[in-house]
């Protein structure tokens, strides 16, 4: 006969499941570390200035750039280093050499590293700098003679091509909404009259021709106006594009540059400790303040970051709100029966749903349902044109897609957490005289909504990294701010930028990946960032709630 285990036996006890488990957990967290460790570790250092290698290769040759990265290359066996050699005009900007024909490397004081609002980096010597438009003083070195005309010709572009710019833009808005939607909808109520039964010599079809000769001589004026700024800053733009600084490359190979095309300059193999820091600075203010340049390689985020943002308190705003309601129906009003456990079980199903499939039903819903009837009833001129206001993807409905993505969380967690009050607190409640009605307003809710703060956050953290619904309902490569100083300032019918799509756009439609990458870390980590951020503050929120409510008096 077999003798029976002890009962405080290994596993008895449950102490497998218990290792188990454990051990799942330390996975889990060794691979979340793992991520935030090479984020952290390659998104960090990109702005930070490195040294410029000038290396001297066995055949004769020379190279001018940053050090990269080493690896083993897998068809010989052997070490390469990878050289960010920049100079895109002259060839590809970046170069693996093998370690064994690398025969001597230099770190050069005089190499300049040039950011560029086109082809990007350069990395060179300065041979002359010429100025025929620019007061610049003649004395001090080469360098400091580069530095004063650079200087001289960002004060000229900020005084003179600047505002011109701005009066451009202010010119467009102006014929696109005091001219052109504007002919739009006479020529629309035109047609409308026509096919009414009206005669072209009819008054109201006179009027309206009368409307539109006003308009197109309103758009004549305003194109007339558009035309000489144009011409204007085309003239002060080759006026200062004769301010040249002529470089030349490692091999001697010469390019002369213009000084409103390079955005700014470094030396790094002269750089200090706090000129780096400074120069760090920069960079990173630039990336939160400036926009996109050079198809998004390179500059600023701010579209893509006011975007982001802009989407989640969108999303927040909109649909948590209608979750919440929905959570405490099902949770406190609706009778079980067959339809509320059907409802229940699509409500669990609709959480694992591909997010490409809300995208689609976004599409057709919100943009061509939706958004085609409101256009259809308030803009039937704008439609008649193909020039549909909410009939096309936007902020707006993106935001509703993804509130549509991530209700289900929020309904599961209002109803778990109306759930886990004890139940002799309501009955408490309505023993004191309140109405099921107070009992929720002043009791239930206010000890639930830790719970419910719960499912925002991950519906939150959620929404944030979604990209698939977003390329089909308002995410484009390339958008300005959705939002001015003119009314209703926030234009929610506008396309707009995401960290997440911009990270798969620089990622996979970039021609040039390698160039990129860097970038990637860098939104990666911005968008990482913003998700801490947002989530960190919804949890501060959340344990406040949790203190106060933890024991209600009645």
């Amino acid at each position: 006969m077999r003798p029976d285990r002890p009962k405080n036996s290994f596993f008895r006890r449950g102490e497998p499941l218990v290792w188990l488990s454990g051990g799942a957990l330390t996975l889990v967290l060794a691979l979340t570390l793992v991520l935030l460790v090479v984020v952290l570790v390659n998104g960090l250092v990109v702005f930070w200035p490195q040294d410029i290698m000038q290396i001297h290769l066995t055949d004769g040759s020379m190279l001018l750039g940053e050090r990269v990265s080493r690896e083993k290359d897998p068809a010989t066996g052997k070490y390469r280093t990878k050289i960010k050699v920049g100079n895109r005009e002259n060839g590809a900007a970046f170069r693996w050499v093998p370690d064994k024909q690398i025969q001597d490397v230099t770190y050069p004081a005089e190499a300049f590293k040039l950011d560029r609002t086109v082809n990007l980096n350069y990395f060179g010597f300065l041979k002359a700098v010429e100025t025929p438009e620019l007061e610049v003083p003649s004395e001090g070195t080469l360098a400091e003679q580069f530095t004063a005309a650079m200087r001289a010709a960002q004060r000229e572009t900020r005084q003179k091509i600047e505002p011109i710019e701005a009066q451009e833009r202010q010119l467009a808005r102006q014929l696109n909404n005091e001219v052109k939607y504007a002919t739009i909808d006479v020529k629309y109520r035109r047609k409308q009259s026509l096919r009414e039964g009206l005669s072209v010599d009819s008054p109201m079809v006179v009027a309206l021709d009368g409307r539109l000769k006003e308009l197109r001589a309103r758009e004549k004026e305003l194109k007339g106006q558009t035309e000489n700024l144009t011409a204007k800053r085309t003239e002060l733009e080759a006026s200062l594009r004769q301010n040249v600084a002529v470089f030349h490359d490692v091999s001697g190979l010469e390019q002369r540059m213009p000084l409103v095309d390079i955005v700014r300059f470094t030396r790094p193999n002269q750089m200090g400790l706090f000129a780096k820091i400074g120069h760090y600075a920069v960079k990173t203010w630039e990336l939160f303040t400036a926009d996109p340049r050079e198809a998004n390689q390179d500059g600023g985020l701010f579209p893509a970051i006011f975007g982001t943002v802009l989407m989640v308190f969108l999303m927040a705003i909109l649909c948590f709100p209608l979750g919440v309601l929905a959570g405490i129906y099902l949770g406190e009003y609706a009778k079980d029966g067959p339809l509320v456990r059907t409802v229940r079980v699509a409500v669990n199903n609709l959480a694992g749903i591909p997010s490409i499939v809300y995208g689609i039903f976004g599409l057709g819903f919100f943009i061509y349902l939706c958004g085609g009837t409101l256009d259809t009833l308030f803009y039937p001129a704008r439609l008649d044109a193909s020039e549909p206001v909410f009939g096309k993807g936007c902020i707006f409905w993106a935001s509703l897609t993804l509130g549509l993505l991530t209700i289900p969380v929020v309904i599961v967690s209002t109803e778990e957490a109306l759930r886990q009050i004890p139940r002799g607190i309501k009955e408490g409640s309505y023993a004191l005289g309140a109405t099921k009605f107070q009992t929720l307003y002043r009791v239930l809710v206010p000890m639930a909504s830790p719970g419910m703060m719960t499912g925002f956050i991950l519906a939150m953290a959620r929404a944030v990294g979604e990209v698939a619904p977003l390329m089909i309902t308002g995410a484009v490569k390339s958008a300005p701010v959705p939002a001015d100083g003119q009314f209703p300032f926030l234009h929610l019918d506008q396309q707009f930028m995401h960290l997440g799509f911009h990270i798969f756009d620089i990622s996979c439609k970039s021609p040039n990946v390698e160039a990129t990458k860097p970038m990637v870390y860098v939104t990666t980590l911005l968008l990482l960032s913003i998700v801490l951020t947002m989530t960190s503050v919804a949890i501060w929120l959340r344990n406040r709630m949790r203190r106060r409510y933890q024991i209600r008096t009645i």
